[in-house]
């Protein structure tokens, strides 16, 4: 069986054809330009694909956002208001249902990514996993979970209120919607606007460092206390390597105080709050196994263990 998985980000998208995310035929990655052009890109690669392997089955489609992803909705896969300019509103599942009378399956990119962590990465094995993105947002999506339970839209986790550090009080963030919200004070944009460099430039000893890993910190705490997954997976192009994480550690303990008795043993934090195991691939294996849960080649108890979903 072929598979089609698009990972749509605001400055790429990544399109991928093959029988899993471990035999991949072909890929290419275009650039986010115009929704009307970036999606007949698409288009046209798996046209071509599916001359050169085969019919496809099933796609899988992991964006950027905000997206309805209500399914009982007639704006199901539609964009929301985005600072994206020119995608707020579009729908994105049109182009590829009008050429492909297959199944298509969409969420979120992040959530796309945990999926991919927690079945084939950093949470093999676990119950649940939060994954984490820190790059030009901040997102965030927990796996498992069930797309068709209704809710009121997929999880923002960027756009929660944090507690300000003290030593940026005056800094007003870059969120265009709520200006501080953790994605205004911690995403790529913010840093750059408040220190005039990327993160992973500034030295080891500047304060920048234990700012945004304080306001990480913070997330993954709150993540801790709301969702109780058993990982919290952090990626993207600002984690630096991993350099990072020794503060959003330090930060989270910092919030929890020892409440939560699994997470106070010592060491606890180093394993729970961690790196991806699937680097830059998460996006792209996360919408092949998307793509698998449209056609339903993937039985129910694995892909919610139990047979229950967050």
């Amino acid at each position: 069986m072929l598979y089609g998985a698009i990972e749509g980000g605001g400055t790429k998208f990544v399109c991928a054809v093959g029988t899993s995310s471990q035999n991949i035929l072909d890929s290419v990655a275009l650039p986010t330009a115009s929704a009307d052009s970036t999606l007949a890109g698409c288009v046209e690669f798996f046209s071509t694909a599916e001359r050169r392997f085969g019919k496809i089955g099933a796609f899988g489609f992991g964006c950027f956002g905000p997206i309805d992803l209500r399914a009982h909705e007639s704006s199901h896969g539609h964009m929301l208001a985005t600072p994206k300019a020119g995608w707020s509103g579009v729908d994105l599942l049109k182009p590829l249902r009008s050429h492909f009378d297959v199944p298509v399956a969409i969420d979120t990119d992040v959530s796309a990514a945990a999926l991919a962590e927690w079945q084939l990465g950093a949470g093999r094995g676990l119950g649940s996993i939060a994954y984490v993105t820190v790059g030009t947002g901040i997102g965030g999506g927990v796996a498992p979970h069930d797309l068709t339970a209704r809710r009121l839209m997929h999880a923002e986790m960027g756009h929660i209120h944090v507690r300000r550090d003290p030593r940026e009080q005056d800094f007003p963030g870059v969120c265009p919607f709520h200006g501080d919200c953790l994605e205004g004070l911690a995403s790529g944009p913010a840093i750059q606007a408040r220190w005039r460099s990327q993160l992973d430039a500034l030295p080891a000893q500047h304060e920048a460092w234990s700012i945004i890993g304080g306001y990480l910190g913070q997330l993954a705490a709150t993540i801790a206390l709301m969702n109780s997954v058993e990982r919290v997976v952090f990626g993207g192009g600002v984690m630096a390597n991993g350099r990072l994480l020794p503060y959003i550690r330090a930060a989270a303990a910092s919030v929890l105080k020892g409440y939560l008795e699994p997470l106070s043993q010592p060491g606890a934090l180093d394993a729970y709050i961690c790196a991806p195991q699937l680097g830059t691939q998460a996006g792209i294996a996360g919408a092949f196994l998307l793509a698998e849960r449209a056609l339903g080649s993937v039985p129910r108890d694995q892909l919610f263990p139990g047979g229950t979903s967050n």
